[in-house]
């Protein structure tokens, strides 16, 4: 099949799940509507990817990757106010939001051509998947546990706190998706910058943030801590995939671009999984321990990383 109609595929099993979650009568049929619109998803965003990587290249790639995570970041906003909005009129009627998913399919129709790219592959690049983009993929995995603590814990960690109610929770949550929708859009521009150490860049800064997030009670640094955590994962989702993709040859892009999207699925299934386990293990319910956690592991995942690259600056001189 082209990419186009597997595109359409995506879409429209995306639409069935989505919008039928309103006619649903048990939650099991919820929970399998919601497994289907997850298998959309599944097919949708890796696609995205993959065709930006087949038409677009250099800056150009990178920018269009960035415009990616920014617009999914946007929607998230748009969907979740659209959502609210059509929740006081009962609570099957959100589920209309999966609407918007003709006006992709009709984009896709109309303006993405029905054809296979095909790339020239040299003996030299017929070397399979190397073991980094595994690693990669293991990495987007664990940034994704870390942000998703925040959509997951945030209404409970007010509540702990005594902070305020779920309505200030979802605001606060909508700065993580600003932050990341800025970051992304910026991301050319931010690579300039910090060259190849944006990714370490990026990676401290979430880690400030939930140290900021283990101690505060201040909703102002509360805010500023989330959308911190925004700005990392709107430039180290694209940048990753990027990295992936630059040690593979151009047949095995789609193959990567799958295995990357697949360990973000799995790292925003594992998160509360996670986080759990290392609050029952260590004794510790309260949801400020669970940023305590992370912080901490952003910050020995950074120590072992700088003594990686001293080492090897060592062993080369």
């Amino acid at each position: 099949m082209s990419k186009r109609n597997l595109l359409l595929l995506g879409i429209s099993i995306y639409i069935i799940g989505g919008v039928g979650g309103q006619f649903a009568n048990t939650i099991w049929i919820l929970l399998l509507l919601r497994l289907l619109l997850g298998a959309g998803v599944g097919l949708i965003l890796p696609l995205s990817m993959s065709l930006i990587n087949d038409y677009f290249t250099g800056d150009e790639r990178t920018r269009m990757m960035g415009y990616n995570s920014a617009f999914s970041n946007f929607g998230g906003i748009v969907t979740i106010v659209v959502a609210g909005i059509l929740a006081t009129y009962g609570w099957r009627i959100p589920f209309n939001v999966y609407l918007i998913g003709f006006v992709v399919m009709s984009l896709v129709f109309f303006f993405i051509p029905n054809e296979r790219v095909k790339n020239e592959v040299t003996e030299k690049e017929k070397t399979g998947i190397p073991w980094i983009v595994y690693v990669y993929a293991l990495g987007m995995m664990m940034i994704m546990i870390a942000y998703f603590s925040i959509s997951t814990n945030m209404a409970l960690f007010l509540a702990e706190n005594q902070l305020g109610e779920s309505r200030l929770a979802g605001m606060i949550i909508s700065f993580t998706t600003i932050g990341g929708m800025t970051t992304s859009l910026l991301l050319v521009q931010i690579q300039s910058i910090f060259k190849e150490y944006t990714v370490t860049v990026m990676l401290i800064g979430m880690g400030l943030a939930f140290t900021f997030l283990s101690f505060t009670n201040s909703i102002i640094l509360i805010m500023i801590s989330v959308c911190l955590i925004g700005f990392g994962q709107g430039s180290l989702f694209p940048i990753i995939i990027l990295k992936a993709l630059n040690r593979v040859g151009p047949q095995y892009s789609e193959r990567t671009i799958a295995i990357t999207s697949s360990f973000v699925f799995l790292g925003q299934f594992l998160s509360p999984v996670v986080l759990e386990t290392a609050s029952s293990i260590f004794n510790q319910k309260m949801i400020r321990f669970q940023f305590t956690f992370l912080a901490i592991c952003f910050f020995i995942y950074l120590a072992i990383t700088i003594a990686f690259n001293i080492s090897k600056v060592l062993r080369s001189s």
